[in-house]
């Protein structure tokens, strides 16, 4: 027997699976742990919740499973993306992570232009800055906190600090370096002339390799953490978007993954390095050689789900919030969401956008609340669905993932409003598979990942179909949506 472990670090929590080379799931466990916000436009986390956290889920998975350790062929990792760790010579962290949907950086994107033309910039990375990646953070903490710059030794994302915990090297990868905002996108290496202009030491920068490339082997301290055997192969493994791509086994251009976790993000692969000529979405490397992936993000997605029952309707599951939003209509009698809680990414890039209930009169109830704010984030992501289509890419087949993709009424808002069939994996943790493939991929259990993909994936064959007159309606709604922030702008 052989065995792969996937592990995969989101925002919320961290999940582990224990698969093998036909992609069936002998065990799985998760722990969540904090978001810091000591104000409301930072967002942080402590490393150590988080290597703490894994290790929990780890061991969980061994234990389930005895024996497992001594056949476990290969480890790797899924991702949060953007995300900005620092440590000292010993490995230390300097500070808290400053993650993704932090928003405290939009000096530091003016400043980096004013020392790169914004063309010269977006011509090598494919993207537009956006506060919460590394390239800023980084910036932010030279200026603000210059006695931790001072210290730093190494940079890292998330999942490259518990990459590291677990092997002892440090190191990233071509996906997760790519979202940082100091990569050449193309040439899958760091803007070396960027990384000299802005004034950040060349020294601090891990090597760059490829995800399903081997970065190392558990070490006697990481068996002695986690209960794995010492000597297991360790890949580098990507970001959470590729991973979410493998383990939805997209290894061609076509298919659209609609994402739905704290955030929310569409994404679709690329045989070429597309990008919108306005930059309102992303392009990253996919965790596939010579592949790219082009995202459109939306900051809230479950989060405002989540925002909506504990804060607001005091409900106690989304199982409740759900039965309660079927008993709204198609448009939730007028009722139109913007789910920008936490500034916006795509189509916008507007850290100021706030959220909005437009419409609301006497005779609205809850139930067209919890279905406005499911619509909200669903014609969120059609924005970037548009922009697809305009640059040309050819979307066949939608496959919907995360937590939210568990309910019904979601899943056919989403096939309503995109117009297309929606499929679903035939498990849940496909940034954990995709980590598991790229671990299979690297230690030689398959030859490719095309193979290791055909061999690990499986969608079911029945999908949730469209109703096309109510995307006709969702058509129009989606100009009102648009007009309501282009109106809104200056307020916000």
């Amino acid at each position: 027997m052989e065995y792969f472990l996937g592990i995969d670090i989101g925002t919320s929590s961290v999940k582990t699976i224990l698969t093998d080379r036909t992609g069936k799931i002998y065990s799985c466990a998760q722990r969540g742990y904090s978001l810091i916000k000591e104000r409301d436009e930072y967002a942080e986390q402590d490393m150590e919740e988080i290597w703490n956290a894994t290790k929990e889920t780890v061991s969980a998975v061994l234990v389930s499973v005895p024996g497992a350790a001594a056949w476990i062929r290969g480890i790797g990792f899924s991702g949060q993306q953007h995300g900005l760790v620092m440590v000292d010579a010993q490995g230390k962290p300097l500070r808290n992570a400053i993650i993704w949907s932090d928003q405290r950086t939009a000096g530091e994107i003016q400043d980096i232009y004013r020392l790169i033309p914004k063309e010269t910039y977006r011509g090598v990375t494919l993207n537009s800055l956006s506060t919460g990646f590394l390239a800023v953070s980084l910036l932010w903490v030279k200026k603000q906190e210059p006695t931790v710059f001072e210290k730093i030794h190494k940079i890292m994302l998330p999942k490259d600090y518990i990459r590291y915990k677990i092997c002892g090297e440090i190191g990233t990868e071509d996906s997760d370096a790519s979202s940082t905002g100091l990569f050449d996108t193309v040439g899958r290496n760091w803007a070396w002339s960027f990384i000299d202009r802005i004034g950040l030491p060349e020294k601090i920068f891990p090597y760059c390799g490829k995800s399903y490339e081997i970065a190392g082997k558990v070490s006697a301290a990481g068996e002695a953490d986690t209960g794995l055997q010492r000597g297991t192969p360790v890949v580098f493994g990507a970001g959470d978007t590729p991973m979410q791509a493998l383990g939805n086994g997209m290894i061609r251009p076509g298919t659209l993954a609609a994402n739905v976790g704290t955030a929310c993000q569409v994404s679709s692969v690329l045989d070429q390095p597309l990008y919108d000529s306005l930059y309102r979405t992303n392009t990253f490397c996919h965790a596939t050689p010579d592949q790219w992936i082009i995202m459109g993000a939306n900051l809230s997605g479950g989060i405002a789900l989540k925002w909506l029952k504990t804060q607001v309707l005091n409900m106690e599951s989304y199982e409740e919030m759900t039965k309660a939003g079927m008993e709204s209509g198609v448009g939730s009698n007028g009722l139109i969401f913007l789910p920008y809680l936490n500034g916006e990414r795509t189509p916008y890039n507007d850290p100021d956008a706030k959220a909005v209930f437009f419409g609301l009169t006497l005779r609205h109830s809850r139930n067209d609340m919890i279905r406005a704010v499911m619509e909200g984030i669903v014609l969120g992501m059609q924005n970037s669905i548009c922009i697809f289509n305009d640059i040309g890419i050819q979307i066949d087949r939608v496959i919907a993932s995360g937590g939210v993709a568990r309910s019904r009424l979601f899943l056919q808002i989403l096939a309503d409003v995109f117009g297309k069939e929606i499929y679903l994996n035939s498990i849940q943790e496909q940034a954990c598979m995709g980590a598991a493939i790229s671990a299979a991929t690297g230690t030689g259990a398959f030859n490719s990942v095309d193979e290791a993909c055909l061999s690990m994936v499986y969608l079911h064959d029945t999908p949730v179909s469209p109703n096309m007159e109510n995307n006709k309606i969702y058509q129009e709604i989606l100009q009102k949506y648009r007009m309501l922030y282009n109106r809104n702008h200056d307020l916000f």
